[in-house]
């Protein structure tokens, strides 16, 4: 789910559906906070919201067990193929149309494409029948309370928590939202800013608690940007080198051994 960097560094303001976020590692009220708010000073500080909330959907279906390398040409040639077959321009009408065959080839660089494809027709067939296409579906998820929407979400078939969060996110704005994907749940764990045991939603949760909500979104993309580029499962930086790692004063290093350069799952340290 990533986004070209904006022109300005900013964070918040009317077009994210937030407020400007002031990032101080100094002034945090929380580990957790001072944690982000040191990402800000590594990282863009973008605003969220406003994608179509279909296409999100799509796009988040469409990078589940995959990387973004392999989920974005799948996610270019399904609206390149379908994005302008609907006589409205509505995708998910076209979408509920499509022939799931035909559709499973468009997407085969995201893999699991049968399985998706046929996910994505029956969401698309779901969205048109209930919400009378993508303009409704939209409002459903930007002006609904939010955790209507994310129960309504997690209620469609292939839908989890990351990929409803995703949608809350990226296409309401919602503040407050902290989605967890493989790298905040390594990383919150691993620094202890959760249980070492705690599975994702547990992640979501004391992140979501101890990060203010106008912080959330940005915490979420910086600390997966962190995760590929210094906190890696296999070899953080910190393995060969405390200093190499932003972050080294701020992070517990569970599961994490300098000494003896072993790296395990969090969860593998809780007796």
């Amino acid at each position: 789910m990533s986004d070209p960097e904006p022109d300005e560094n900013i964070s918040g303001g009317a077009s994210g559906g937030g407020r400007a976020a002031a990032f101080d590692p100094e002034t945090a009220g929380t580990r957790a906070e001072a944690v982000v708010d040191r990402l800000g000073d590594l990282y863009w500080q973008k605003t969220y919201g406003g994608r179509d909330a279909f296409e999100c959907l799509v796009r988040t279906i469409l990078s589940q067990n995959t990387s973004d390398k392999a989920s974005q040409p799948a996610h270019d040639s399904l609206v390149a193929r379908y994005g302008s077959e609907s006589s409205d321009g509505d995708l998910a009408r076209a979408l509920a149309d499509a022939d799931q065959e035909e559709l499973a080839e468009v997407i085969s660089s995201a893999g699991l494409y049968n399985q998706k494809s046929a996910r994505i027709v029956a969401l698309a067939q779901r969205i048109c029948e209930v919400y009378g296409g993508e303009g409704g579906f939209d409002e459903f998820v930007r002006e609904r309370d939010p955790d209507e929407v994310r129960e309504t979400l997690l209620d469609m078939n292939g839908v989890g928590p990351k990929t409803a969060d995703c949608v809350l996110l990226f296409a309401g704005g919602r503040e407050g939202v902290f989605p967890v994907d493989t790298h905040v749940h390594r990383i919150a764990r691993r620094m202890g800013l959760a249980p070492a045991d705690a599975d994702h939603e547990g992640v979501r949760e004391h992140l979501e608690r101890d990060v203010p909500p106008e912080k959330c979104g940005f915490g979420h993309t910086a600390m997966i940007q962190f995760g590929r580029e210094y906190c890696t499962a296999r070899k953080p930086a910190c393995l060969d080198d405390p200093d190499a790692c932003p972050l080294a004063g701020r992070c517990d290093q569970v599961g994490v051994y300098p000494m003896s350069g072993e790296v395990v799952d969090p969860a593998e340290t809780v007796e």
